[in-house]
C-alpha cells in the first residue's frame, strides 16, 4: 500500500518546480492556474525571485502547494493517478495540497485559501510577540510537559509532533524561550528557535482560525478521491463537512504527524511518496518507522522513476 504526502512550510526554495514545468505542460498549467487565481505571477517569484520574499507565509503557502500539484500533474501525465495511493496526508499547509491532489478542492480555490491563510496567520500575532522552537531528543509527552512548565500564564503549546525525537513548541516569545532552557535541563539534545514569523498551531492563532472559517464557508469541498489522514485527527476522513471543520481546527491545533504516519503504517502502508519540494517529510517518515520506504518526488527524473516503478 502507498501513501502520498505533501510538504509544509520550510521546504520552499527558489527554482522549485521549474524543471517540472519545463518538462510537463500539465505541470506548467498548474503554475499558470495559481498565477491566474492570485492575480499575480507567483511563478516568477518561485523561479527567479528573492528567497526572503518567497518565505513570507502568504507566498510560501500557495507556492509550495503549486509545486506539489505540479508534481502531481506530471505524475498523472505518466499514468500515475492519486488513486494509486491508499491515503493522502499533508503537513500543515500540505493538508490543502493533499486535498487538492485528491480533487476535494480546486487548485484555484486552494491557492486563494492558502493566500488568505498565510496572511491571516501572519496578522494574528504582531511580529516579535510570538515564536516557535524545535525540541530535539524529547518525545511528545516530554515536550508537552516542558511547554506547560514554560507557559507561566502565557501561551506555550506543543504544536508539531513531527517524529519520535522532534517536537515543535509555539506561543509567546518569552514562554518559548523559557521552554528552551527547561528542555535542555530535561535532557533535550538541542533546543533551537525556528526562523518563523509567527507562532503557528497554538491558541494565539485564534483570529486566523476565524478568518479561515469564513473563507472556507465560501468554497466547495468535495469528498476526496482518496481518504485524507487529517493533521488534528491522525485518522481518516472523506466527509466534506468534517474536512471544513478540521481545516479550521488545524490553525490552532497540533500537527499530529508522528501519529498520522503511524496510523498509515498500521493500515498496511509500506511506501510513502513525498510529492513536491524538499525531503523533510521523507526524513521524518523514516525516523517514525524504519520499515517504511520514503521517496521524494520533486523533479522530472523522480517522476519518471516513480512511474516506471509503479507500472512494473
Amino acid at each position: 500500500m502507498r501513501a502520498f504526502v505533501f510538504p509544509g512550510q520550510g521546504a520552499q526554495t527558489i527554482g522549485m518546480g521549474q524543471a517540472l514545468a519545463a518538462a510537463y505542460p500539465s505541470a506548467r498549467a498548474v503554475f499558470d492556474e495559481v498565477d491566474e487565481a492570485l492575480g499575480e505571477k507567483l511563478s516568477s517569484l518561485i523561479w527567479e525571485g528573492d528567497i526572503a520574499e518567497l518565505t513570507l507565509t502568504q507566498n510560501a503557502q500557495p507556492a509550495l502547494m503549486a509545486t506539489s500539484l505540479a508534481a502531481m500533474a506530471a505524475l498523472e501525465s505518466e499514468g500515475v493517478d492519486v488513486t494509486a495511493a491508499s491515503f493522502v496526508a499533508g503537513h500543515s499547509l500540505g493538508e490543502y495540497s493533499a486535498l487538492a491532489a485528491a480533487r476535494a478542492l480546486s487548485i484555484a480555490d486552494t491557492a486563494r485559501l492558502l493566500r488568505i491563510r498565510g496572511r491571516a496567520m501572519q496578522e494574528a500575532v504582531p511580529v516579535g510577540i510570538g515564536a516557535m522552537a524545535a525540541l530535539l531528543g524529547l518525545d511528545f509527552e516530554q515536550a508537552r510537559a516542558v511547554a506547560e512548565e514554560a507557559a507561566q500564564g502565557e501561551v506555550c503549546q506543543a504544536a508539531n509532533d513531527n517524529d519520535p525525537g522532534q517536537v515543535v513548541v509555539s506561543g509567546h516569545k518569552a514562554a518559548v524561550e523559557r521552554a528552551l532552557d527547561i528542555a535542555k535541563a530535561k535532557g533535550a539534545k538541542r533546543a533551537i528557535l525556528l526562523p518563523v514569523s509567527a507562532p503557528f498551531h497554538c491558541s494565539l492563532m485564534g483570529p486566523a482560525a476565524d478568518v479561515m472559517a469564513n473563507a472556507l464557508d465560501g468554497v466547495t469541498i468535495n469528498a476526496p478521491a482518496v481518504p485524507l489522514v487529517a493533521n488534528v485527527l491522525a485518522d481518516i476522513t472523506q466527509d466534506p463537512a468534517e474536512i471544513r471543520k478540521l481545516l479550521v481546527a488545524q490553525v490552532t491545533g497540533s500537527v499530529r504527524w508522528r501519529e498520522s504516519v503511524g496510523f498509515m503504517a498500521a493500515q498496511g502502508v509500506t511506501d510513502v511518496y513525498e510529492i513536491g519540494a524538499g525531503k523533510a517529510l521523507s526524513g521524518m517518515v523514516k525516523r517514525i518507522n524504519r520499515d517504511l520506504t520514503a521517496t521524494a518526488i520533486g523533479t522530472p527524473e523522480d517522476v519518471a522513476a516513480m512511474a516506471a516503478a509503479l507500472h512494473e
